[in-house]
């Protein structure tokens, strides 16, 4: 069953940055600040680590980087959604700007996730390819610059281009959630993203980059937790 996600949320990814036994602390890491602050929080894994981070874990919803669209039976070396689901993930990404897809890919694997059950993550860079999105549906939208993804730039998405990403999504689904994720370096910029309207808030450099990663997870997720609390005293 599809999970239900409680707002705000935080999600954490990792990509490459680490693997192995690294990948597990993280996670770890992450269940612990989850229970903790009470935030569900969800996690991008890489593939293999998928069924590893699930046994060790309770309150992570993990998702999957990307998946194919193959069925069970021939495609050596794809990535096969049954796969997945088996090794323990709820969702996976489409559309991430290092692995970016046509409309019609993210169509195809938008579907082959409902057959699953999954909740999709779907990522878009500008405004307009966020309207172009929203339009398959997806349970989640993470509008961000491309430019500004990997926080080398010391950037944060601006102001204008949150507000206006969360109006033309919403616009077309009000029920899909927006999370906002670029150059996210510091526990306030998480705040003041979930603040500003966004639904979630998330980091993957900012948390594999920072002088003490397990430190600022924990960080993170007691700042949504913080926007939490401010939004419920509304």
């Amino acid at each position: 069953m599809k999970p239900k996600i409680r707002t705000p949320f935080f999600e954490l990814g990792v990509k490459n940055y680490v693997y192995g036994d690294t990948v597990l602390e993280y996670a770890i890491a992450a269940d612990r600040a989850a229970e903790k602050y009470d935030i569900d929080v969800l996690m991008t894994c890489p593939a293999v680590d998928i069924r590893r981070v699930r046994e060790n874990t309770k309150h992570l919803i993990i998702l999957a980087p990307y998946m194919d669209t193959i069925r069970p039976g021939r495609g050596q070396a794809c990535i096969l959604p049954e796969s997945l689901a088996a090794a323990g993930a709820q969702g996976v990404i489409i559309n991430h700007c290092e692995t970016p897809m046509s409309l019609p890919q993210m169509k195809a694997t938008v579907e082959r996730a409902r057959e699953l059950d999954f909740l999709v993550f779907a990522c878009a860079d500008t405004i307009a390819e966020a309207k172009a999105v929203a339009q398959l549906h997806p349970d989640i939208i993470n509008p961000e610059p491309s430019e500004l993804i990997g926080g080398d730039s010391g950037e944060v998405s601006d102001m204008g281009y949150v507000m206006e990403s969360i109006r033309v999504i919403k616009d077309i689904y009000p029920d899909i959630y927006v999370e906002q994720a670029a150059g996210i370096t510091n526990g306030q910029q998480v705040y003041d993203f979930i603040m500003a309207g966004s639904e979630g808030a998330g980091a993957a450099s900012g948390i594999c980059k920072a002088e003490d990663p397990i430190a600022m997870i924990d960080e993170m997720i007691a700042a949504t937790r913080r926007a939490a609390d401010d939004l419920a005293k509304k």
